[in-house]
C-alpha cells in the first residue's frame, strides 16, 4: 500500500514539474539584448560572376580600396570606369555586397560573431569568393566589428545548351565566425541596482510566477513586477555575486500562465496549428464544394458514298456536376480542440477545407480565438 501511495505521489510530482519553464527560458535580462550591424564591403575572387563594368559603384569602391593599399591609378574615376568598361580592367570578379549581423548581448572585443553578405549588384553568384575586411558599423555609426573571410555560399546557379538549374540564393552567403568584435557596448547590468528582465511573450500571468518565485525563494521585495512585459529584481553590488545570483535566478522552475488561444493558417501549405485553449461557441457548419467535370470528345464525321459531302472535324463535350453530400456539424457551446479536431475529421475536410471552416467561424464570431494567417 505504501509503495503505492509512493508511486501515485511520484508520478503527481514528475508531472507538475514537467509544466515548469526555467526562468532563462520565459524571459531574459534586458541589458543583453542583441544590436544589429551592417556594413559595405567588396568581395573578390569570382569566376567572372561579379558585378562587371556596368555597376558603377563597383567600379568606385576598387579605386578608393586601390588608393588605400598604395596603388595608384592615373586619371580622374571617369578614366577609371571608361577602362573597366572598355575590357582594360576586369571587374567581372567583383561584386559589392552588403554585409549585416547581430552582436550578442555582453560581446567583448576579440570575441567570433557570424555574418551575412549579400550582393547588391548585378553578381550572378557569391560562390568562392572572399571577403575584403570590411567594419560593421551600428545604429550610431559607430565600428563595432571588423568581417573578413572566405564565403560559404549554398547556393547554385549554372546553365548551358539553354538549359539552367539553380538551387537555393547563390547570391547570398554566410561566414561563420567571420568577424571580430571590436568594441564592448555599454550596458546598466554593471552599474544599476537592479538588474530588468524581460518575458519573451508579454503575458501578466507569467510575469507574476516568476516575481512569486523569486521571492518565494530568494525573500519578499527580491523581485518586483513592471507591468505585463518586465520586473526588476535587487542584485548584489559585487560583480562576481551578481553573476551568481542571476545564474540561481534564472534556473529557477516556474509554471508559466497558458498562452493566449490562436489558431495559425499557413495558407500556403495549408497547414494549420490550433493551440489547445481554443472554444468555440454554439454553432452549425456545413462546407461543400462543386465539382465540374469538362471531357472533350474529338470525331470525325464521314459523309456517304456519292454524297457529294465532305469530311469534317466534330468535338463533342460531355459536361457533369457533382455535389457532395456533406453532413452539417453541430458545435456545442464551449467545445474544446479535441472536439472541434474530431468534427472536421467526421466530415472529411483537406487542409483547404479547414481553412475556410475558421474564417467562417471567427468571421461569426463564434471562434473564441485569434486567427492568424501567415
Amino acid at each position: 500500500m505504501k509503495s503505492a501511495i509512493f508511486s501515485i505521489i511520484l508520478t503527481l510530482g514528475l508531472s507538475s514539474s514537467a509544466w515548469a519553464d526555467r526562468v532563462k527560458d520565459l524571459a531574459s535580462v534586458a541589458a543583453g539584448r542583441t544590436n544589429q550591424l551592417i556594413g559595405y564591403g567588396l568581395v573578390v575572387g569570382l569566376q567572372g560572376t561579379g558585378d562587371g563594368a556596368d555597376v558603377s559603384f563597383t567600379a568606385q569602391s576598387m579605386k578608393a580600396m586601390l588608393a588605400r593599399l598604395g596603388v595608384g591609378i592615373d586619371g580622374p574615376l571617369s578614366d577609371f570606369e571608361q577602362n573597366a568598361s572598355s575590357g582594360k580592367i576586369d571587374i567581372k570578379n567583383v561584386a559589392a555586397v552588403m554585409v549585416t549581423a547581430e552582436l550578442p548581448g555582453f560581446a567583448k572585443p576579440g570575441q567570433k560573431i557570424d555574418i551575412n553578405v549579400s550582393a547588391i549588384g548585378k553578381a550572378s553568384s557569391l560562390r568562392g569568393g572572399n571577403l575584403l575586411l570590411t567594419s560593421l558599423r551600428g545604429v550610431d555609426g559607430e565600428i563595432y566589428s571588423l568581417a573578413q573571410g572566405a564565403l560559404t555560399a549554398t547556393g547554385i546557379d549554372t546553365s548551358a545548351a539553354g538549359s539552367k538549374v539553380s538551387i537555393g540564393v547563390p547570391t547570398s552567403a554566410r561566414i561563420p565566425g567571420g568577424a571580430t568584435v571590436e568594441r564592448i557596448v555599454e550596458t546598466p547590468f554593471e552599474r544599476a541596482d537592479h538588474v530588468v528582465m524581460n518575458v519573451r511573450e508579454s503575458d501578466f500571468t507569467t510575469t507574476t510566477a516568476i516575481v512569486n518565485a523569486i521571492n518565494k525563494n530568494f525573500g519578499q521585495g527580491i523581485a518586483t513586477a513592471l507591468d505585463g512585459m518586465s520586473f526588476a529584481v535587487k542584485a548584489p553590488s559585487d560583480m562576481s555575486q551578481r553573476v551568481a545570483f542571476m545564474s540561481m535566478v534564472e534556473n529557477l522552475d516556474v509554471v508559466p500562465g497558458d498562452p493566449p488561444a490562436r489558431v495559425v493558417v499557413n495558407s500556403r501549405t495549408g497547414t494549420v496549428v490550433i493551440s489547445r485553449n481554443v472554444r468555440i461557441t454554439a454553432a452549425a457548419v456545413a462546407h461543400g464544394t462543386i465539382s465540374v467535370a469538362i471531357a472533350a470528345t474529338n470525331e470525325v464525321s464521314q459523309p456517304n458514298a456519292l454524297s457529294q459531302g465532305q469530311t469534317a472535324g466534330v468535338q463533342n463535350a460531355d459536361i457533369a456536376v457533382s455535389e457532395p453530400k456533406n453532413p452539417m456539424f453541430l458545435f456545442q457551446p464551449g467545445v474544446d480542440l479535441r472536439q472541434v479536431v474530431d468534427a472536421v475529421n467526421q466530415v472529411g475536410a483537406t487542409p483547404s477545407a479547414l481553412i475556410a471552416i475558421l474564417e467562417a467561424l471567427k468571421s461569426s464570431g463564434s471562434l473564441r480565438a485569434d486567427l492568424i494567417v501567415i
